[in-house]
């Protein structure tokens, strides 16, 4: 044992010793607003016993269970499914990583936090990796341009973000019947590559990777073949995040990294590192599906109308909406891959869609309350469901400012001084505010009983505006049938 090579640091230098002494840097985040003392457990304490049939609804199996919901695409050794089922071998410690290009995370990357839950559920660790370092270089997997480079205050305002959006979803399965122990971390990459020199990295590191089978991975061969080609700068991406693993399997005994399809070109770079430098077996890679939308292109952020997973950037209620509306042909597999419903009772919704007297968006329903509900917690649940019968048109429910709001971001609105707006006509204002683009198509949908203000029916075309129709002083909403919706804000 004496004689294996590990990477450690010490004082600040990367050198490698004669000795297999564990080195474990405290975690020092830089985002100085953010306690992630309330994120952050040890890896090392025993893990609560855990009945996955009757506790989870889950047998220990995780990679049969991902397989049978369409969540595995690869794994990197098949022993994998073997060691899942060792319960003398303990949990496993299963990592997945996020890089803070965003303040928020996507819909895009949920399927690794569905994953990650999966793992815990099964009675494993989850380790969420905040690329606080790779970040700054950015993953050309799957992009058809380099990154922006973002500036030191924009990342730290990122990786707050996304650590606390990873915190409220993981910290869901974190307590499985023990109130002492949790089952995950959140870590930065920062806090070991901020100390590394690129000679020693070089040195140590650079020399195990090979050239021809780096440039041989896929997301570098679709770039070197693009106009713009690829930069040295991101050619080393794959190196960074395959020591990550490296790191992370000597320093905290994680021995499973996950990713979507798109990453498995940096994950066997990171499981040939252990490989090489540690001369160790015992790492495992396993891919996912991507989440692709109906034309085969993946969710991402720089497309308008991104599904973000923050609600100060994407409301409840708009979330919820975007899964009530999902088209029939995809509601099955995406109750499938992104709830954690019972296959069995996936399996009826399905079969009661084929059936006469089903009821439209019935399994629609069922998948948007799950996924807000994993996603913004019972209270985002509550809000989105608020919101959508308040905003129904003929509804009874008492609308107010906040519920209004929620919709704003996701339809027309318009800002209009107080003096303007009171005493003036429904139809003149309807026109104003851009809801209809005449008033006499205002005075025909109002006779046809399709006007409202507020959501409640006009139905005199000399209605003018008064103080009490201004909700909570603040705003008003006008309806043009089910759908069209204009939120006028009084300045």
């Amino acid at each position: 044992m004496a004689s294996r090579a590990f990477l450690c640091f010490n004082h600040g230098k990367f050198f490698l010793p004669f000795t297999t002494t564990k080195v474990i840097p405290s975690y020092k985040t830089p985002i100085k607003s953010f306690n992630f003392s309330s994120i952050s457990c040890s890896l090392n304490t025993p893990h609560p016993t855990v009945e996955p049939k009757s506790q989870m609804g889950c047998t220990p199996n995780v990679v049969k269970i991902l397989e049978e919901r369409g969540l595995l695409e690869s794994i990197t050794n098949e022993n994998l499914r073997l060691v899942c089922s060792d319960q003398t071998a303990g949990p496993l410690k299963v990592y997945c990583g996020f890089d803070p290009t965003a303040e928020s995370l996507h819909l895009g990357n949920l399927l690794g936090l569905i994953v990650l839950s999966w793992f815990q559920r099964c009675g494993h660790k989850a380790v969420a990796l905040i690329g606080g370092a790779t970040g700054r270089i950015g993953d050309p997997s799957g992009k058809s341009q380099e990154r922006p480079e973002l500036d030191s205050n924009t990342l730290e305002k990122n990786i707050a973000g996304i650590m606390e959006i990873v915190n409220k979803i993981l910290s869901k399965n974190a307590y499985l019947g023990s109130e002492k122990n949790s089952n995950f971390v959140i870590l930065n990459n920062y806090d070991w590559w901020k100390e590394v020199r690129l000679l020693d990295f070089l040195k140590q590191v650079g020399r195990y990777a090979r050239v021809g089978s780096m440039m041989s991975k896929e997301s570098v061969k679709k770039r070197l073949e693009s106009e713009q080609g690829m930069s040295y700068t991101e050619f080393t991406y794959q190196l960074l995040q395959g020591y990550d693993f490296l790191y992370l399997f000597k320093n905290e005994g994680v021995n499973v990294q996950i990713g979507g399809s798109d990453q498995w070109g940096n994950i066997t770079a990171g499981t040939e590192l252990i490989r090489k430098i540690l001369q160790a077996e015992g790492a495992y890679g396993l891919t996912f599906p991507l989440l692709l939308k109906s034309d085969g292109t993946k969710f991402g952020k720089s497309e308008d109308g991104a599904i973000w997973l923050s609600p100060s950037m994407l409301s409840p209620y708009k979330f919820y909406q975007y899964f009530f509306s999902v088209p029939d042909a995809d509601v099955v597999r995406f109750l499938r891959i992104l709830t954690f419903l019972d296959m069995e009772e996936i399996n009826e919704l399905e079969s009661a869609m084929k059936k006469p007297g089903y009821v439209p968006n019935t399994a629609q329903r069922r998948l948007a309350e799950e996924i807000t509900r994993f996603v913004h917690g019972e209270d985002g649940l509550s809000e989105a469901l608020k919101a959508t019968e308040a905003l129904r048109p003929g509804s009874e429910t008492k609308l107010d400012w906040k519920t209004i709001e929620g919709i704003a971001e996701g339809v027309p609105s318009c800002s209009l001084p107080y003096s303007e707006v009171l005493n003036l006509l429904i139809v003149d204002l309807s026109v104003s505010s851009g809801l209809f683009e005449s008033k006499s198509a205002a005075r025909r949908l109002l006779k046809q009983g399709g006007f409202y203000l507020n959501n409640k029916r006009v139905d005199n075309e000399s209605k003018r505006i008064e103080a009490e129709d201004i909700v909570d002083g603040k705003v008003l909403l006008l309806s043009a049938g089910k759908k069209n919706k204009v939120v006028v804000r009084i300045s």
